[in-house]
């Protein structure tokens, strides 16, 4: 397919858009070995040997990007009260067009991951694929091994739905970590509420095999190792 040389450069990853149109503008673009200065020219990849400055372009149709979401963003692509998690993305990753997958509710923090393949997407979010999420939390109540027993057996929320079985572990008397196979709304907190509990703080810290970059502060971003796609492929 068909494509602007300007978004070919920009899903190569070596420029934004602009600094695309920069770069051929500047004569250091070639198709097929000659220049071109058109960014509105149209090319296939599959089809156009495409080199900056001598070397082959790598060109790309999907991203796959990890965000370490701050609290008061919400998981969408737009919204008109709130900051999205589309909002903070560099303009580098603007013409992929990726969108969240999955939802952290808007004052939870934590590993996003966010791509324009919509195949995977739906993988990791389907049920029937049972990708768990691990989830770091304080919590206002008292937690006991009890609870361990409630949530590994499946907890009773308050419609009347019963959770699949959930790891809850017990770190310190209001700190908790909890694994859970599925993405209901606001799940991790109704399961707690169901129990007399209230969730003060949530953080996602694992999606399937990933886990969240401890070197990405709230509000960053990076993309996934091919080490880690293929991880995450794995289990998919």
């Amino acid at each position: 397919m068909k494509k602007r040389l300007d978004n070919l450069i920009a899903n190569a990853g070596i420029a934004t858009r602009s600094e695309a149109k920069k770069l051929i503008r500047g004569k250091r673009i070639t198709a097929d070995g000659k220049v071109v200065t058109d960014p509105a020219a149209k090319f296939d990849p599959e089809e156009t040997k495409l080199e900056f400055d001598g070397s082959p372009l790598r060109i790309r149709d999907y991203v796959y990007l990890m965000m370490n979401k701050p609290a008061g963003v919400v998981c969408a692509t737009e919204d008109n009260v709130f900051s999205t998690v589309c909002d903070l993305l560099p303009e580098e990753y603007q013409s992929f067009a990726p969108y969240p997958v999955g939802r952290l509710d808007k004052d939870t923090e934590g590993f996003v991951l966010l791509s324009n393949d919509g195949d995977l997407a739906h993988r990791v979010i389907s049920p029937k694929h049972h990708v768990p999420k691990r989830y770091y939390a304080k919590i206002e109540g008292t937690v006991t091994e009890q609870h361990k027993e409630l949530f590994q057996k499946g907890v009773t929320l308050e419609d009347g739905y019963v959770t699949m079985p959930a790891q809850l572990f017990l770190l310190s008397a209001d700190e908790i970590e909890l694994i859970i196979y599925e993405g209901k709304f606001h799940q991790v907190k109704r399961m707690f509420e169901a129990v007399g509990c209230k969730v003060t703080y949530l953080k996602r810290l694992e999606i399937g095999p990933l886990v969240l970059d401890k070197t990405l502060a709230l509000g960053e971003i990076r993309e996934l190792s091919d080490q880690e796609l293929e991880l995450l492929k794995s289990v998919l």
